[in-house]
Parts: C-alpha cells; sequence; structure tokens
C-alpha cells in the first residue's frame, strides 16, 4: 500500500473540490506542495484518520528492518508489540473518523485470530462499508482503481480473496477475484494472482486460460506455480514436468521456495510489492499456496524426485548461504 501517495492525491483532490478547477500545471503543483507537507494539507477528520494509518504503516515497516537477526521467541515478542501499536494507531484513527476503512481492514488483520474468524470480521466489515456506500460501480472502460477514494473498499475485497483462499473456500476465493478484477481490470491489487492458485485448486483449465489470457499471458510466480499445480492434479505427468521446469527456471529461487518454505508475515494490509521474478515474488507465492500445497500431500515429493529439481534448490542454497 502506497499509503502516503494516495494520502498526497486524496488531499490534493479535497484542496482542488475546495479551490475551483486548475489546469493540469496546476494540479501537478498542488501536488508538490501537498507532498512536501501533507498535514498542513490534512484538514478534516477523514484526512488525519488516513494521515494517522499513514505515518503508523511507514514506521511500522522501518521497525521491521531487524526482524531476521532476532529468535523466535523475540521475534514472536516483537510480532505481538507491533501489532499492539497498530491497533491503537487504528483506535485513534477510528476516534477521528469512524468510517475509517483502511483503520478497520488493519484491525481486522491485527486482531491476528484464525484464518476463519478473520474471514468472518473482513465480511463483516465489507457488508458495512457496502450498506454505507453501496456497490461499487463502475461504467465499461472505467477502474475503480483510478479513484483514490475507492481503493480502501477495494483492499477489503482482495483481503477477503486471499484469505478465502487461505481457508480452502477456493471457488469462493476465485469468484471474489474476478467481481474485484471486474470493478478494476488493471489490477493493481493482484487478485489475478489469488485467482490462478484458486483455479488450479478447482482443476478448471478452461477458466485459468480464460484468466491468462485476460491478462495477455503475462507471467509470474503465481501463474507459473498454479500451472503446476493445475497440470498435476489433472494427472498430465510430462505437461506438469515441463510446467515445473518452468517455474523454476522464469522465478528466481523458484525450486528453493517451493522445497523449502518459509515464514511470511501477515499482509498489512496488502500484498507487499516485488520485483517480478525475484525470490521475493516467489517467496510470496510459494506462502500463498499453501494450502493447496498442504491439500496436494503428493506434490511436493513428485517436484523432488523430477530431474535437476532438487539439485536446482540446493544450488540456489549454496550460493546465497542458505539450509537446505
Amino acid at each position: 500500500m502506497d499509503a502516503r501517495g494516495e494520502l498526497v492525491r486524496r488531499c490534493a483532490l479535497k484542496r482542488l473540490a475546495s479551490i475551483g478547477p486548475l489546469s493540469k500545471e496546476g494540479f501537478s503543483e498542488l501536488l508538490s506542495a501537498v507532498a512536501a507537507d501533507p498535514r498542513s494539507f490534512a484538514d478534516d477528520a477523514e484526512e488525519q484518520a488516513f494521515l494517522e494509518i499513514e505515518q503508523t504503516l511507514e514506521k511500522e515497516r522501518a521497525a521491521t528492518a531487524g526482524d531476521d537477526l532476532l529468535d523466535d521467541d523475540e521475534y514472536q515478542r516483537e510480532r505481538r508489540r507491533r501489532f499492539g501499536r497498530i491497533a491503537t494507531s487504528c483506535d485513534r484513527a477510528l476516534a477521528l473518523d469512524p468510517t475509517c476503512i483502511d483503520a478497520r481492514l488493519l484491525s481486522c488483520l491485527v486482531a491476528d485470530q484464525e484464518p476463519d474468524a478473520t474471514l468472518g470480521l473482513l465480511l463483516e466489515l465489507d457488508h458495512d462499508v457496502a450498506d454505507q456506500h453501496g456497490a461499487i460501480v463502475t461504467s465499461e472502460g472505467e477502474d475503480a482503481w483510478d479513484d483514490v477514494f475507492l481503493r480502501p473498499r477495494l483492499r477489503v475485497r482482495a483481503a477477503i480473496s486471499r484469505t478465502c483462499l487461505d481457508t480452502a473456500r477456493y471457488r469462493m476465493a476465485a469468484s471474489s477475484c474476478l467481481s474485484l478484477i471486474d470493478a478494476s481490470p488493471t489490477d493493481a491489487l493482484g487478485a489475478r494472482l489469488t485467482a490462478a492458485l484458486a483455479l488450479a485448486r478447482l482443476e478448471d483449465e478452461t477458466g485459468f486460460d480464460e484468466l491468462d489470457a485476460r491478462f495477455l499471458r503475462q507471467g509470474n510466480a503465481w501463474s507459473h506455480l498454479a500451472r503446476v499445480l493445475l497440470l498435476f492434479k489433472l494427472d498430465r505427468p510430462a505437461a506438469a514436468r515441463r510446467a515445473l521446469r518452468g517455474f523454476d527456471s522464469l522465478c528466481t529461487g523458484g525450486a528453493y521456495a517451493l522445497l523449502r518454505p518459509t515464514y511470511v508475515e501477515t499482509y498489512l494490509p496488502d500484498r507487499p510489492q516485488s520485483k517480478p521474478g525475484s525470490f521475493e515474488e516467489v517467496t510470496l507465492c510459494v506462502h500463498e499456496a499453501d494450502p493447496i500445497v498442504v491439500d496436494t500431500p503428493d506434490f511436493i515429493p513428485w517436484a523432488s524426485e523430477q530431474p535437476g529439481f532438487a539439485e536446482s534448490a540446493g544450488r540456489f542454497a549454496d550460493r546465497l548461504g542458505y539450509d537446505m
């Protein structure tokens, strides 16, 4: 979430509404002025609440820099403290603006409940927001993401989709993702990534191919791994083997990430940005695919036995000094 970028745009648009039309150059200057000092332009309760969230997210991201140096117990203690700080910040934001969707979304996530309970909280939030604002409606060719004030609602829907996947509600995950893509065709929140995994688990090859074509077959770690899972579940071993080789060759450390998955922290509030094809990307992908991999117990042993796959994981581990 680019909270600062959104805060600047929100404040600039509200100031524009109060001062009247500006030229393109004039609005650009207004954006620059807001970016230099957002606090001076956050002059209503809604933006002051958003400013509270923006500052907290920025501060907590910086605070995670040393997490890799902590042992497990220290990490869990720091994690609880961090979630507590975020929850307190959300309370402050909601005291300013009880309708702040991002504060409510973060509150659901840092409650740190079991996935089923988290899904219940998210669905309740989505229902409340829909009751208050109505459905998100866009005309043909429009993208809801272009309206910065709609983005919090889209983030809620994306969190619901990912939590549906995490709780093995694959059909609900796919449906939610496709609805989100309809509202925001540019898919800034990556609903297509969650959808690819859900459709693979559902063994819906037609749906998977349609999704792939919709995004011009631009591959990523999720689509590559989903294709392997789909073909494996459809019992097409030769095609699955080729897809597995593609996954490993196109995703840095793909074999290692799949055979040695690592812990990934709760997304606050949405999926972190990662470079396409990077180890960071494939790590996130494997983390999100975990419910499907666990539900397909023969998959990892099969992948390990494919020629060169375990060896590729070992070479990657040796190169970076990781355990194997």
